[in-house]
């Protein structure tokens, strides 16, 4: 056996050569919940080829049902021979045996009254880990926002990591009380009050070089009414002892950069501007990258001029220090919910006329990758600055221009006009205009309008809009053997409707802050919905939904392929018989996993079956498909236990392992 030690995790390897001199790895790992510090999604398994993938059966499910696990948004790690993840609203952490599916250990934080409620209660997504003095150690945060450490082998919280917690039945060990380095007044079983703001998690912590990051979520946006808030700050801590070690303010305190940008004083009392997707890392060069979100609140900011750094922002820390090394902000002052929804990725890129380029990139909403020199933060291709529409709402005053990336091009839809309008034939192209006449479209960033507005108007339509382009529920993926970005996207455009803050208020249980905004979203939900076709088909010609490659290197599209298979519902529509309207795409945002061999994600027949398809990474064709167990969402991984790689589907509450044949011989067990 040979052990290859790397910077972030040891890999057990035995080396098997097969007859044609193949060498198969005995273990491959899954170490974050991106499979990597950079995210990537990638393994270099390559068991699973084009020509066995019809082979692949289930091997195990886990049912979290148990856990009230329910959203399916947890991608497990898979380190030393056991996987790793979260479960339910309590955030269960469990340790479950990859061949079997059985469950080795689970581990549940006491119930307190500041976790009784958390709008992203079973989303954890995953785990962190470390090795500790010879041991691994699973690192989680709370949706109570509790950091715990626990021993990767039993389940034991940590010794001599945290404080302890006064409240009935906490360990004396392995648990730092977050909120105490916050910086707000709280009760420890209660938590911050809801009039100044309200906090939890949406991610697990990240581990470099010994510091535990911990991001962070606030209520969404859209759910708000109120102007006051808490921002979201970056923690630090010691990965052995739980010391606190640093925070960055992402709302810039006097004296701070960026602080200039918020003006009003908005900066005393508005907050959210938290980090609610996964973060990513660079541990050779000891930094962190942290995707942000908006500020209080979505859809309006009069009450806080200024471009509200960091907002909408990536931002590069120095892991010991927390100190800022660079930033960039993808929206100034934001308010189209374009906040950055999934973690940065990490690749070495080979650049024309550059050469080799340290790179990360940021995918998002708006349709575009910001790509950057994850050193300096410069730009790898132009972003440049562009004059955006100003609101014709009360007190708004929005920032002149916007960046724009000018490359890679967009990969889906930017803005809405009537050319973007399904056209199948003139009489249904006629009916989409007429359904949006009422709406007022316009470029990206199109801004909102308010209820009495003087066009008469009843919203204003904002695409991609706040579910995507692409989303958190299917995150990138990338081969960092070449380069190439695989993006998941579809067209959901939002519809942007304000109200006065006090009216809106009424919509939404569990308000934070104290003090109405003027105008806050104005229906009960994320946001009015866009017209439908009165034929029962979307508005916007297809693809509904894509996957698009982009060669990093270059900046090119390499190819763009429809998701899954026109529904039937769109197939069988007696206003489209006759009409051969091609692959629409099934509309879903899709998980994917890329392995040494292929890029896998599953979608839907068009009757609705699910489906796993193994496509060319080169060309986008298809090479094979087969019937899925179930719908999957958010993420897929695939890992190598005992010599054989798995496919690890993430559907609904339960995880599905799926492998081939070859991985059930011994006693029958992993059924």
């Amino acid at each position: 056996m040979q052990i290859l030690k790397t910077g972030r995790y040891l890999i057990a390897m035995v080396l098997l050569i097969s007859s044609n001199g193949v060498l198969a790895q005995d273990s491959i790992e899954w170490f974050t919940l991106g499979s990597d510090f950079a995210h990537t999604r990638y393994t270099p398994a390559a068991e699973i080829t084009a020509e066995n993938f019809g082979e692949l059966e289930v091997a195990w499910e886990w049912d979290g049902a148990s856990f009230h696990a329910s959203s399916g948004r947890s991608t497990p790690s898979y380190i030393d021979g056991k996987l790793f993840t979260v479960a339910g609203n309590l955030r269960h952490v469990i340790a479950i045996d990859p061949k079997t599916g059985e469950t080795i250990w689970s581990y549940r934080e006491p119930v307190t009254g500041r976790g009784a409620y958390s709008m992203r209660a079973d989303y954890g997504k995953g785990v962190g880990y470390a090795e500790i003095d010879g041991r691994g150690v699973v690192y989680i945060i709370s949706p109570a926002f509790f950091l715990t450490a626990l021993d990767a082998a039993t389940g034991a919280p940590l010794e001599g990591f945290g404080k302890p917690v006064p409240l009935d039945g906490f360990p004396q060990t392995g648990v730092v009380d977050l909120l105490a380095d916050l910086g707000h007044p709280y009760d420890v079983y209660d938590g911050i009050p809801l009039e100044t703001g309200y906090i939890t998690s949406s991610s697990p912590p990240i581990v470099v070089n010994g510091v535990v990051i911990v991001g962070n979520s606030a209520e969404q946006g859209y759910h708000q009414s109120r102007i006051e808030n808490v921002p979201g700050d970056i923690l630090a801590y010691d990965a052995r002892t739980g010391e606190f070690k640093w925070k960055f303010n992402v709302i810039p305190k006097p004296g701070e950069y960026g602080h200039e940008t918020w003006q009003n004083d908005a900066w005393e009392w508005t907050g959210d501007v938290s980090s609610w997707a996964p973060l990513s890392a660079d541990p050779a060069n000891n930094l962190v990258f942290i995707p942000t979100n908006s500020a209080t609140i979505d859809y309006y900011g009069g009450f806080r001029p200024g471009d509200n750094l960091y907002g909408a922002a990536i931002i590069a820390l120095d892991t010991r220090t927390g100190e800022r090394a660079w930033h960039f902000q993808m929206v100034k002052h934001e308010i189209w919910n374009f906040d950055n929804p999934t973690a940065p990725i990490l690749l070495d890129l080979n650049v024309p006329g550059r050469g080799r380029v340290p790179a990360v990139m940021q995918v998002t909403k708006q349709a575009w990758v910001y790509a950057f020199d994850r050193l300096t933060g410069e730009p790898i291709w132009p972003i440049v600055d562009r004059p955006v529409p100003a609101s014709i709402v009360p007190g708004e005053v929005l920032s002149l221009t916007q960046p724009h990336v000018t490359r890679p091009a967009p990969f889906d839809m930017q803005g809405i006009t009537e050319d973007d309008l399904v056209d199948f034939t003139p009489e249904l192209r006629l009916q989409a205009i007429e359904a949006m006449a009422d709406y007022v479209m316009g470029p990206l960033f199109n801004p909102p309008i308010h209820a009495d507005n003087p066009m008469g108007k009843y919203a204003a339509m904002n695409c991609p809009g706040g579910s995507g382009g692409a989303n958190i529920n299917a995150p990138p993926v990338a081969d960092p053997t070449t380069g190439k970005l695989y993006i998941s996207s579809h067209k959901a455009c939002f519809a942007l409707r304000l109200i006065p803050g006090e009216e809106s208020d009424l919509f939404f249980a569990n308000t934070t802050g104290q003090t109405f905004s003027q105008y806050a979203n104005g229906v009960p939900w994320a946001t009015a919905r866009p017209p439908r076709h009165p034929a029962g088909i979307p508005i916007w010609k297809p693809p509904y939904s894509r996957i698009t490659a982009i060669d990093m290197n270059t900046g090119e599209h390499s190819w763009m392929i429809p998701t899954g298979e026109t529904p039937n519902r769109y197939k069988n529509n007696p206003a489209l018989a006759g009409i051969d309207i091609g692959n629409t795409g099934t509309g879903a945002l899709v998980p994917m996993v890329v392995t040494a061999n292929m890029l896998i994600y599953t979608d839907a027949a068009a009757d609705g079956t699910p489906m796993l398809y193994a496509i060319d990474k080169e060309t986008g064709a298809i090479m094979a498909e087969i019937e899925a167990p179930a719908r999957s969402g958010y993420g897929m991984s695939s890992w190598v236990h005992d010599g054989h790689q798995y496919i690890m589907l993430q559907t609904g509450s339960k995880l599905t392992a799926m492998a081939l044949p070859g991985a059930m011989v011994e006693g029958g067990d992993a059924h």
